[in-house]
């Protein structure tokens, strides 16, 4: 035994032999939460000699789950297969399915019960809407299905929703009396039934529950802190008849209130069982000292948190980088030359994350990132320009520039939703020729019936009103004329969900983008609508991983879970962004971002930088935000503004070339003056003249040498790629 243990230090080493009864082991941030939970179902089976199918260990993500069972496997020398094949190890939702399947007779389906997946969920919700004769418009079926799925989490059935129901709540209920009808009658649950239905079999029927709590003496829950109240009924019926009751988690990192998470399930663990032994996991192995005093420092400040101070053997290490940037471009110029001077000093690319708040603020970093050429990967989410929302308001653009665009009419002639489905469309494509043709033919309109021609014109004249306007407006106000006569970003500001709010962000960045090409047209060039989607074109077709697969990482705080970094930058520190401004009038939304802001900072291994900027432009409007309170809780002696002054750029610009930046780069054979060649020649956004074509701006580039390559955007000719050797250019 005592070898089985040696890789445990004290607090590990107790949580993991503890015997009977309850045990609450907080595990803060880095300190080896995995292991010690894995090591005690090694332990219970090895040691204790516990029947492996006497055990139930339950975590959130299939991937969680694999994971435990691939250590637990090796801990005990066997193959996943063998003995493993009696423990449960899985998902909540996993172990219900295997549970309901067996009893779920009790509750009047049948054992073969359909489990809906989320778009056949979506299509059931708009099918009970369109019945109920509820405009889809004023009530959007994700914000319905949103208020359904938080109900179904709360154990609440459709009778217990109440009278006070109002608005979007009071049709809600409405709607989930009937979705759960259609689901009966189909033999089907969704998602949250799996939990739900699995607490009603247990708390209904007591000869059930009592035949699991026989089976299961020995229950472990990883990532307490993000049980929902349906997650913390099962887990206690469960665990009624022999207590033996092992959660694994951290107050301090619960950051899921969006999705149900109840912290209280935590913080009042030991008010369900008073017998329950507490152990705290303090040593941190992954971040340096000066990083968990900046972050506890932050977190130290909730009031719904256990007090718990993070130590390490590790060094004190350096100091924390703040940099204050004029505006956002500069702000991500900053984590640019702080990757290349973590890569001229021996670092990797894979080295750093940048982290934000909302996905909205990649763009200015994707920007940034691909006109230097440094290779970058988005984690958890989608590039900007390949998110849903910016596709379906760019394919318009599209349509409003090209009438004869057939594949961005077929993206967007129904969203948001006219009652145009794949029937009227098959119809409009019969013969073979475009839909955007036969979308004006009379003839091929008199198949359809009255109500779907309508439907129809009403678009074709929207379509018709807006080019119209194409050479009157300037792109932004077309975008902004697009958004609102679309009615696309009315339906998602009346869905109050966070994904809703997460999409209307998106665009906001979206009006930021294109007003911010209208600025880089200056001189004789003109800002069009055109030459916008030319540039979205040239983004969306780049190649943005490096020859060795290495890239920095970008991805959301929430997303960097549970993950570690050598290098993190934790971006967009203001007010209003982060914390988030929705977050600022509930204590205890505040609170959860502040936990946020330490879950990102305790991401960190050795070097944190946190950034904020003094002026952002967000939606064609300049925000002049204050810095984040969260920096004010930081103690000044563990911040270090000096150094992160020194990375700011002399000129406030990049130079363009592939990664990784080479200061002899030597300039191309052309009519371009050699030394600002080196200097400016080949900046994105710069400006140099044609021989033939006149004046132009760079957009992209390419090669080095005489290989290099740009992509240049002339007024008169449109975009033009170039080997600038050949090219004669000058620069202006």
């Amino acid at each position: 035994m005592t070898d089985f243990l040696k890789n445990l230090n004290p607090p590990q080493r107790q949580a993991v032999t503890h015997g009977e009864g309850p045990l609450l082991i907080l595990a803060g941030a880095g300190s080896g939460k995995t292991r010690v939970i894995t090591y005690r179902i090694a332990y219970l089976i090895r040691v204790r000699v516990i029947p492996a199918g006497s055990i139930l260990a339950v975590t959130f993500t299939n991937k969680a789950a694999g994971e435990m069972r691939d250590r637990v496997a090796r801990l005990l020398n066997l193959a996943v297969g063998g003995l493993m094949g009696g423990i449960w190890i899985s998902t909540f939702h996993s172990a219900c399915v295997r549970i309901l399947r067996r009893e779920i007779g009790v509750l009047g389906f049948k054992p073969t019960f359909t489990i809906l997946d989320e778009q056949d969920r979506s299509s059931l919700l708009k099918a009970c809407l369109r019945e109920l004769q509820i405009d889809e418009a004023l009530y959007p079926p994700r914000a319905v299905g949103a208020r359904i799925s938080d109900w179904k989490n709360r154990l609440l059935a459709p009778a217990e929703i109440g009278e006070a129901a109002f608005g979007l709540e009071s049709k809600a209920a409405i709607v989930y009396e009937r979705y759960q009808h259609h689901l009966r009658t189909l033999q089907a649950l969704d998602f949250d039934d799996l939990l739900l239905m699995a607490v009603r079999l247990f708390e209904e029927h007591p000869d059930i529950c009592a035949r699991y709590q026989d089976r299961f003496r020995h229950i472990l829950v990883d990532e307490y802190q993000d049980t929902n109240h349906a997650q913390y009924r099962l887990v206690r019926a469960l665990a009624a008849a022999h207590r033996n009751l092992c959660v694994v988690g951290d107050d301090d990192q619960s950051i899921y209130r969006f999705r149900g998470a109840d912290l209280s399930n935590i913080l009042s663990f030991e008010r369900d069982y008073p017998e329950a032994a507490v152990v705290t996991l303090d040593q941190n192995y992954r971040s340096t000292q000066q990083i968990l005093d900046a972050a506890t420092a932050v977190v130290g400040r909730n009031t719904a948190r256990k007090p718990k101070a993070l130590w390490t053997a590790r060094s004190r290490g350096e100091r924390i980088a703040c940099y204050a940037a004029p505006d956002e471009r500069d702000e991500a110029r900053y984590v640019l030359r702080a990757v290349q001077r973590h890569v001229d000093e021996g670092g990797t690319l894979s080295d750093g994350v940048v982290l934000y708040r909302t996905n909205a603020q990649s763009r200015i970093f994707e920007e940034t990132f691909r006109g230097a050429g440094l290779p970058y990967r988005i984690v958890g989410g989608l590039k900007f320009y390949d998110r849903k929302e910016i596709k379906d308001v760019i394919a318009y653009l599209r349509l409003v520039v090209n009438p004869e665009d057939d594949l961005s009419l077929k993206r967007v002639i129904n969203v948001p939703s006219r009652g145009i489905g794949p029937v009227t469309w098959a119809k409009l494509e019969e013969g073979g020729r475009p839909a955007v043709r036969a979308v004006a033919d009379p003839a091929t309109l008199a198949s359809l019936s009255a109500t779907t021609r309508s439907k129809i014109a009403g678009f074709a004249h929207l379509l018709a009103s807006l080019r119209e306007a194409v050479g009157i407006l300037s792109p932004s106000e077309m975008l902004r004329r697009v958004l609102e006569e679309t009615g696309y970003l009315r339906e998602l500001e009346t869905d109050k969900g966070i994904e809703a709010q997460m999409r209307v962000e998106n665009l906001k960045e979206l009006v930021t983008a294109v007003m911010e090409y209208e600025e880089s047209a200056s001189g004789g060039e003109e800002a069009t609508l055109a030459g916008f989607l030319d540039q979205v074109a040239l983004v969306t077709d780049l190649d943005q991983t490096g020859p060795d697969g290495r890239a920095v990482t970008l991805m959301t705080m929430h997303n960097a879970k549970g993950l570690e970094f050598p290098v993190v930058f934790v971006t967009g520190m203001e007010e209003g962004i982060f914390p988030h401004a929705r977050s600022t009038d509930a204590s205890h939304d505040l609170e959860e971002e502040r936990r946020l802001c330490y879950v990102a900072m305790t991401r960190s291994m050795d070097k944190l930088h946190l950034t904020y900027a003094e002026r952002r432009h967000i939606y064609g409007t300049t925000q002049w935000n204050l810095p984040s309170r969260f920096l004010d809780e930081i103690p000044e002696e563990l911040l270090d503004r000096g150094v992160a002054e020194g990375l700011r750029l002399k000129d406030g610009g990049l130079r363009q070339s592939l990664w990784p930046p080479t200061s002899n780069l030597q300039p191309p054979s052309s009519n371009l003056d050699p030394q600002a060649s080196d200097q400016d020649a080949l900046l994105v956004g710069s400006r140099v003249r044609h021989p033939q074509w006149g004046v132009g701006t760079i957009r992209q580039a390419e090669g080095r040498g005489e290989d290099c390559k740009v992509v240049i955007h002339f007024r008169s000719v449109g975009m033009k790629k170039l080997a600038v050797r050949f090219a004669g250019l000058e620069a202006l």
